[in-house]
């Protein structure tokens, strides 16, 4: 029923930048008690969180320590859109980003770390040296 669809990936040169957004339906992101978040996962590797916003409560945002100061999540509530700029863009960065959702908030915060109920299908992110 929820359903979350990525867009924005690409191929990008070092220092670059890259806008992904996330559509959803059947679920609202005004809601005042939940949370959306970009998770990525690299080839071999684990996924691991990226950045969180609250979708209600003033929309506190939570970051991974390697994209703080780049990248920047945001939402448009009336669009029901979740948005992450991408900036001054790494090898590193290079992984599938996935966009997802949970109902409810975690301690009144949306750390990377809980579980995210609803998940996109990813969109690829490649930044070449």
């Amino acid at each position: 029923q929820v359903q979350l669809v990525e867009s924005g990936g690409g191929s990008v040169q070092a220092g670059g930048s890259l806008r992904l957004s996330c559509a959803a339906s059947g679920y609202t992101y005004s809601a005042s008690a939940g949370c959306m978040g970009w998770f990525r996962q690299a080839p071999g590797k684990e996924r691991e969180g990226v950045a969180t916003i609250a979708t209600g409560g003033g929309g506190v945002t939570i970051y991974a320590d390697s994209v703080k100061g780049r990248f920047t999540i945001s939402k448009d509530n009336s669009k029901n859109t979740l948005y992450l700029q991408m900036n001054s863009l790494k090898p590193e960065d290079t992984a599938t980003y996935y966009c997802a959702a949970r109902r409810w908030r975690y301690g009144g915060r949306c750390p990377l770390e809980i579980e995210y109920n609803y998940w996109g299908q990813g969109t690829q992110v490649t930044v070449s040296s």
